[in-house]
């Protein structure tokens, strides 16, 4: 089923091994600034788009414009961002980009009057930094859609602490952007680009594995017993700080519910709409395996599927490959994100990495 590395030496597992996508990152800096933006770029032409919303709170826009029923079919961009609702004003810098190259749903008698439909998610990061009022706005979503433009065609996907990652946490630990694809053996490429900003935990509470790894190849291995008790201690003292920091008692759970994770998943497949929906409705499953809880109230998990239509399928039981390869592609995707974050440690909360109580080889003991 899964074509591997080796007979495709051109992968960097990522999402930009579909051929035409491009990612671009940008983040606030600056005193009391955790937040950023994340573009995913498509070729001009665009892919067909559409959206699955599992979570209690979203923060989108252009969903709707997505739905099968709806009028426009492609996209030319995906806008994932921090700064929950407010966050969302970074697309018009993304739409007014791609309105001066003329890209964009015809509106006029003119040649170049078009409305760009940018579809984007937001996750809630307010404050982690520091500075509830600092927060993405148009001016970044414009860097990073440029620093897409910019990238190389098949180039790797910065990961971890990075674009709308910046300000993530899932479960207390520094959450953050992580992507990985799937090479199947009909030429069907799939790839995933996700950003955990999760209230429910990505580590097994007796281990200290990550859930994903469990799903990824790594289920025979686990940190070793003591290290992770000291992880687990650490974690908890980070809690506490965090809550005191923010002003909240310790039965308060207003710290905890800064949530969201959201993803896009793409393929060279030619997909219908429904079909794309379809696929973005699989990819969930990889953050089931990989989050618990998932899809909670407090939470807005957003996943849109692209697909470039470059490769036909032979059938249905390709397209089944390729529902199946979503979902893994996003459970590596939030392992990978996890283990690329970076601690943070500011006035908004203390937030260690995955590596801060672990470390980069934490001591490992055969779990068979």
């Amino acid at each position: 089923m899964v074509r591997s590395g080796a007979g495709n030496v051109d992968r960097v597992d990522a999402i930009t091994d579909v051929a035409g996508v491009r990612v671009g990152h940008a983040a606030l800096t600056g005193e009391g600034a955790l937040s950023g933006t994340t573009v995913v770029l498509v070729p001009p032409g665009g892919a067909v788009a559409a959206v699955d919303v599992r979570g209690g709170g979203p923060g989108t826009h252009e969903t709707d414009a997505l739905d099968p029923r709806a009028l426009v079919e492609r996209v030319d961009a995906v806008v994932l961002t921090g700064g929950s609702a407010y966050g969302l004003a970074a697309v018009h810098g993304v739409m007014e980009w791609l309105e001066e190259r003329g890209r964009g749903v015809p509106v006029g008698p003119v040649a170049g009057q078009v409305v760009p439909v940018v579809p984007a998610a937001a996750l809630l990061d307010l404050g982690r930094g520091g500075d509830f009022g600092l927060r993405p706005g148009p001016a970044l979503g414009r860097r990073a859609v440029e620093a897409a433009s910019a990238a190389a065609a098949g180039a790797a996907v910065a990961q971890g602490s990075v674009g709308a990652g910046t300000g993530a946490v899932a479960g207390g630990l520094r959450g953050g952007v992580g992507s990985a694809s799937v090479c199947l053996e009909g030429g069907a490429v799939v790839g995933a680009l996700v950003v955990v900003n999760a209230a429910g935990s990505v580590v097994d509470p007796g281990s200290g594995a990550l859930y994903g790894e469990f799903y990824a190849g790594r289920r025979d291995v686990w940190p070793r017993p003591e290290v992770h008790e000291r992880a687990r201690r650490a974690l908890d003292e980070a809690r506490a700080t965090t809550r005191s920091r923010r002003g909240a008692p310790a039965e308060d759970g207003s710290a905890a519910v800064m949530n969201t994770t959201l993803a896009v998943v793409a393929t060279n497949a030619d997909l219908t709409r429904a079909q794309v929906q379809k696929m973005a409705g699989t990819a969930h499953d990889g953050l089931a395996r990989a989050i618990r809880p998932v899809h909670l109230m407090n939470d807005g998990d957003t996943v849109f599927g692209l697909a470039l239509g470059a490769h036909p399928l032979a059938g249905m039981a390709e397209f089944n490959e390729v529902l199946g390869a979503a979902a893994d592609a996003v459970c590596r995707a939030v392992v990978n994100a996890v283990r690329a974050a970076e601690g943070f440690d500011g006035p908004g909360g203390l937030f260690p990495s995955w590596r801060d109580l672990y470390g980069p080889e934490p001591g490992v003991q055969d779990g068979g």
